[in-house]
């Protein structure tokens, strides 16, 4: 059975406020949280990114619904590290982490520095610093010099059943690539077609039987204008699509490129709706594909009256 999860944005809220909304989004019958892991916002107007990891102690403490992150390993966090903050995550609370490896973007890696690769030399050090977490979680000492290096790292404080390694993916050709190693999957909601697709690549690739979880962004309000104008101000940055995404460095810059992102525009990659129903068949067209949880992120600054409709029409 498909399970329906809230998607907790550090780049809108401040810590405490998003602590209480993950508090709130479990008592409405969410049954799962993930959130996202930035060091930057995609808009100055979204105006938050609260330190993930820091966060995920408390909110898990304050909850008892399982947990996921989605971060990219390699570049602002190095492996081992990465691997020992999932440890005693799950440690402290069993059974309830998991946790998406991605490729990053410019936007939240690129501060360190380092030259910023393209996607084929970030898939390439995912699969490296995979190895080296699996490894680590797993009890092993690890010494690996590649586009990563690690000397004799060992994890002392371990779970009794290692937190499960997700591969994040937004293309079918990336599903397929991580489908042979990783231990499940986290793409994207919007068009259910497009999602089968890469869905269908990764269990090609090698990764039948495995979960497979969906982040679904919507914007829901109670008129459609106050939605598509949530939509517009909240997530216009993030829908300019193509390779963008992941190449722009500073917030401003993206606040530049969502002056381009129009309301059709904006309906490409956000569920904009007042509708509930609409919103309801959409998870249910999901849930039909297999998929373990759909995580529902709603953009627009209405949590509270979000949560309360989603208590009613779509996680009952």
């Amino acid at each position: 059975m498909t399970r329906i999860g809230y998607h907790a944005a550090h780049e809108q809220y401040a810590p405490g406020a998003l602590r209480d909304l993950a508090i709130r989004a479990e008592a409405a019958g969410f049954a799962a949280i993930k959130c996202s892991d930035h060091i930057q916002p995609w808009s100055a107007r979204q105006g938050h990114s609260g330190h993930a990891w820091t966060w995920l102690g408390a909110a898990m403490q304050a909850t008892t619904v399982p947990f996921g992150n989605i971060a990219a390993p390699g570049y602002r966090y190095h492996p081992a590290i990465m691997a020992q903050a999932a440890a005693t995550l799950q440690q402290m609370f069993p059974d309830r982490f998991w946790l998406a490896l991605g490729t990053g973007e410019a936007l939240n890696e690129a501060m360190t520095g380092m030259v910023w690769p393209d996607k084929p030399e970030r898939n390439a050090r995912l699969k490296e610093c995979f190895d080296v977490m699996h490894a680590l979680l797993r009890g092993d000492t690890v010494t690996h010099r590649g586009r990563v290096t690690a000397v004799e790292a060992r994890l002392w404080s371990l779970p009794e059943t290692p937190p499960p390694l997700f591969g994040a993916a937004a293309t079918a050709e990336t599903a397929r690539f991580l489908g042979g190693w990783a231990e499940g999957l986290l793409t994207l909601g919007g068009d259910p077609a497009q999602t089968a697709r890469v869905i269908e690549a990764f269990r090609e690739g090698g990764g039948a039987g495995k979960p497979v979880h969906i982040q679904h962004t919507i914007s829901w309000a109670d008129t459609q204008d106050e939605a598509m104008a949530s939509a517009l101000d909240q997530w216009a940055p993030v829908a300019i699509g193509g390779e963008i995404n992941w190449d722009i460095r500073r917030p401003s810059d993206f606040d530049h490129l969502a002056r381009f992102v129009d309301e059709e525009h904006i309906g490409r990659s956000v569920r904009v709706s007042a509708d509930p129903g609409l919103h309801r068949a959409d998870l249910q067209a999901f849930a039909e594909l297999g998929v373990d949880t759909v995580f529902v992120h709603n953009v627009g600054r209405n949590q509270d009256a979000f949560i309360d409709m989603a208590a009613r029409e779509l996680v009952g």
